[in-house]
C-alpha cells in the first residue's frame, strides 16, 4: 500500500523583524505528532525555549547532552517556568548555521503527560539532544518559542510546524 504524505505543513514563520518569542497558535488535534522545524539565529548565543499552551507554572523538566567533538556535558533541569530546546540558538549573524527539530509527541492525547524531544545542530559550535517533559494532559494548541532574557531572534530565522498523519 502507497503511503500519502506524512508531514502536513501547518504553518511557517520567517522572522521579518527581531522578536523574543515565536507563536504557534489554534494548532488542530488532527495529527498522532507534531514537528517543528527551526533555523532560529541571534547575536549573543541564548538559549532557546518553549512552552505550551500558555503555560508559565513550573510544569516543565529536561535534560540534555551536548558535545562538539572534544567534550561533551549534560544538564537536568526540574520544575521550571519552560522547556530547554537547546542551549544556544546561532551565536553569529549567519542564518541557516543552527537547525532545531522538536517533536511532539502524542500531542493531542488528554490522558497522558507530553514528552519532548529535540535534536539542534550548531555548525559552529556543537549538537545536542534534549528530553523534555510537561506535565499537562492537555491537547496542546499553542506553542511558543522563546529565547531568555533581552535576546531577539534575528531577522531571516525560520520556524516551521508540521503535523503528523497516522501511519
Amino acid at each position: 500500500m502507497a503511503a500519502g504524505n506524512t508531514y502536513v505543513a501547518i504553518a511557517t514563520n520567517t522572522l521579518s523583524s527581531t522578536t523574543q518569542t515565536v507563536t504557534f497558535s489554534s494548532i488542530p488535534a488532527t495529527y498522532t505528532d507534531l514537528i517543528l522545524i527551526m533555523s532560529p539565529a541571534n547575536s549573543s548565543g541564548s538559549t532557546v525555549r518553549m512552552q505550551l499552551n500558555g503555560d508559565t507554572g513550573n510544569n516543565y523538566s529536561d535534560t540534555y547532552l551536548k558535545g562538539n567533538g572534544t567534550t561533551a556535558a549534560s544538564l537536568r533541569n526540574s520544575n521550571q517556568p519552560q522547556l530547554t530546546l537547546g542551549d544556544d540558538a546561532d551565536p553569529t549573524s549567519t542564518l541557516g548555521e543552527s537547525v532545531f527539530v522538536v517533536q511532539i509527541m502524542n500531542y493531542a492525547n488528554t490522558t497522558t503527560y507530553k514528552t519532548v524531544l529535540t535534536r539542534a545542530n550548531i555548525a559552529s559550535a556543537d549538537v545536542e539532544a534534549v528530553v523534555g517533559l510537561w506535565r499537562s494532559t492537555s491537547a496542546v494548541n499553542q506553542i511558543d518559542v522563546k529565547q531568555g532574557g533581552a535576546v531577539t531572534f534575528s531577522v531571516g530565522s525560520t520556524f516551521s510546524l508540521y503535523g503528523i498523519l497516522a501511519a
